[in-house]
């Protein structure tokens, strides 16, 4: 399995079977460039324009934002219904988790998740070999926040997503930096990445951050 990083909440997923998007942004809303790609399956957390430009996706692909389970050429979706803030959706409204399920892999995309879930909660989602996580705080959850639920979760590899840039228009301006989630869980000094190739049996019993750059 390959994954890169897109930017924001947006990554590319490619089995050897199908491709899959989460949360597509809008580029004049974000500030970063979004690539002219094809997919046969987006995501959506929830209905904001930077995560919800579905329309940017070429290839005709299957558009998942709702609960349930789906399934397309080899690869299996579970949505689960939670929050954009602590008031369960008084503030931002509703979003949704999904467990994507291919190559023996399963990765839990959160969103823009904006509280931490209880151990009931996680324990319907089972268990999960990588963890995209928001960490940037002011409307998702921050940085010791992200590494609480890195805790109850257990991933093999969480992948850093959601946080504060430069490139980022004034509208994200409150966003921490990554930086502060990689002090905060112990990886100050880690580079970028290109992207993510891997496979089951390479997955460590020792967790690990991996910071992947933008696409461009």
């Amino acid at each position: 399995m390959e994954i890169k990083y897109i930017g924001h909440s947006s990554f590319l997923i490619k089995s050897k079977d199908t491709t899959l998007i989460t949360d597509p942004f809008d580029p004049l809303m974000v500030g970063l460039r979004f690539p002219k790609i094809e997919s046969q399956i987006v995501t959506v957390s929830h209905p904001h324009p930077d995560h919800n430009a579905t329309i940017l996706v070429g290839g005709n692909p299957l558009v998942i934002n709702l609960p349930g389970e789906f399934e397309k050429q080899g690869i299996r979706i579970f949505g689960f219904s939670s929050f954009h803030d602590k008031t369960k959706g008084s503030e931002r409204g509703e979003n949704i988790l999904y467990k994507i399920e291919a190559e023996g892999l399963s990765i839990l995309h959160c969103g823009d998740l904006g509280f931490v879930p209880d151990d009931n909660y996680l324990e319907q989602i089972g268990g999960i070999d990588i963890l995209m996580v928001p960490v940037g705080g002011d409307v998702t959850i921050d940085a010791a926040e992200a590494v609480d639920l890195i805790k109850k979760v257990e991933p093999s590899i969480v992948l850093p997503m959601h946080y504060g840039s430069p490139q980022l228009k004034p509208t994200f301006s409150k966003l921490a930096p990554v930086a502060d989630f990689l002090k905060k869980i112990g990886a100050e000094d880690m580079q970028p990445l290109p992207k993510l190739v891997i496979k089951k049996e390479g997955l460590s019993e020792e967790m690990k951050v991996v910071l992947l750059e933008y696409n461009k």
